[in-house]
């Protein structure tokens, strides 16, 4: 066709070669010189084939897997006490300093003491008017019980000095209970903390009239150890009792928790309690662990960081299987996913390669656990992945072993 084209640009420009000869000539010899090239190539001319693209593929197989589930979580002190004045009086020291830690019995506050010491000395003189009455009583009843063989006795002066004296006896009885009562109130000028913990802020200063209406002086919340609580979703839940409780229930998993930070806390911790009924509003049900909280032991009594565990912290909490199990194991970048879900590439006896869909287990970002499309020892194509297609013939080859990690998350 092109051949023909030239040969009548040819024909046309000889035509007014006679008006324009050398013009004319020049332009024939160009497009000649162009077409020449084409009129003489093969039609039958081919690229030669190229190879069958060469990938890295690993064998599936079954690795040990340590099962991790992540929730967020809080830390919360598993005692705290609210300080409260039990009399009502001045307070006159308060020897702790705010934010340390304290031990059971050490003094926190102290109150006016002389109208407490007062009230006994009364209820102690109290004791001893009644005992001297009571004394007296029983003397009258001996008398009156004596004259009862004579005839002056009667048995009306019997029974009146006999009721006196259960009197006495009585009133004695409330006077040592009264005793009692003021040594208490005496006692409760003096508080003490009622648990070892880290003391809060005072709320009251020296001077200030305290008593059982002035709210809380200050709060001790202990140290050692720490609860942590997290919701688990109702259905998460439920599998995971499925899954543990043939296994020992709370003894089959251990908690972990990720500090704020990032950094994961050294030690472990047990799950000791799960809420017996699922929070309404958000469908979730409340776990509970207990971790050690040692002090730093570098630490000194009022270093901010004296221990890592805070309080009201929140944290990510990693609940774990105490004993591993095997599942199939992949990198997960050989793994890829479109809108029908995940599919990884296989390849066969053959070396062809074929499209596999798969249910992913719990992954993390390194390595994918297979829960179903995936046969133990099939070859997965792990390097390659861009250059194949399914049905497409492959030069495959064992890639290095990835490293697979022994825990696996959600994900």
């Amino acid at each position: 066709m092109i051949s023909l084209i030239v040969r009548r640009f040819i024909s046309s420009s000889a035509s007014v070669a006679a008006r324009r000869p050398a013009r004319a000539l020049a332009l024939a010899a160009l497009f000649a010189s162009a077409a020449l090239p084409l009129s003489i190539a093969p039609a039958s001319a081919q690229m030669p084939n190229a190879p069958p693209p060469a990938v890295g593929f690993i064998i599936a197989k079954k690795t040990p897997i340590t099962q991790t589930q992540q929730f967020i979580g809080r830390i919360e002190a598993v005692n705290r006490v609210n300080i409260v004045a039990r009399v009502t009086a001045q307070l006159e020291e308060t020897p702790f300093t705010e934010g340390a830690e304290v031990k059971k019995g050490d003094m926190l506050y102290r109150l006016e003491r002389p109208p407490f010491e007062a009230q006994v000395d009364s209820s102690q003189a109290t004791i001893a008017q009644y005992e001297a009455l009571l004394r007296n009583a029983i003397l009258t009843t001996k008398r009156a019980q004596s004259l009862l063989s004579s005839p002056a006795g009667q048995q009306s002066a019997v029974d009146s000095a006999l009721a006196q004296q259960q009197a006495y006896e009585a009133q004695l009885l409330g006077a040592k209970a009264q005793l009692k009562t003021s040594q208490i109130n005496l006692d409760y000028t003096t508080i003490t903390a009622p648990i070892d913990g880290k003391i809060g802020r005072n709320a009251v200063t020296v001077g200030n009239i305290v008593g059982p209406t002035s709210g809380t002086l200050t709060t001790i919340v202990s140290q050692d150890p720490m609860y942590v609580t997290f919701p688990v979703p109702s259905r998460q839940f439920l599998n995971l009792g499925t899954y543990y409780a043939g296994k020992g229930g709370f003894n089959s998993v251990r908690i972990k928790v990720r500090l704020p930070d990032g950094t994961l806390y050294g030690p472990e911790g047990k799950l000791d309690f799960v809420d017996p009924s699922v929070a309404a509003s958000t469908d979730t049900v409340n776990l509970r662990g207990q971790l050690p909280n040692p002090a730093n032991p570098d630490a000194k009594p009022g270093d901010l960081n004296r221990r890592e565990l805070v309080d009201g912290e929140f944290v990510t909490v990693l609940l774990e299987g105490v004993e591993p199990i095997l599942a199939l194991a992949i990198p997960r970048s050989a793994v890829l996913t479109d809108q029908q879900g995940s599919y990884i590439y296989v390849v066969n006896d053959d070396n062809t390669v074929a499209q596999k869909r798969i249910t992913l287990g719990q992954s993390t970002p390194a390595v994918a656990t297979v829960s179903a499309g995936l046969n133990e020892g099939e070859k997965v194509v792990v390097d390659g992945i861009q250059r194949v297609r399914p049905g497409a013939k492959v030069t495959p080859s064992p890639a290095p072993d990835a490293p697979v990690s022994t825990n696996a998350a959600g994900q």
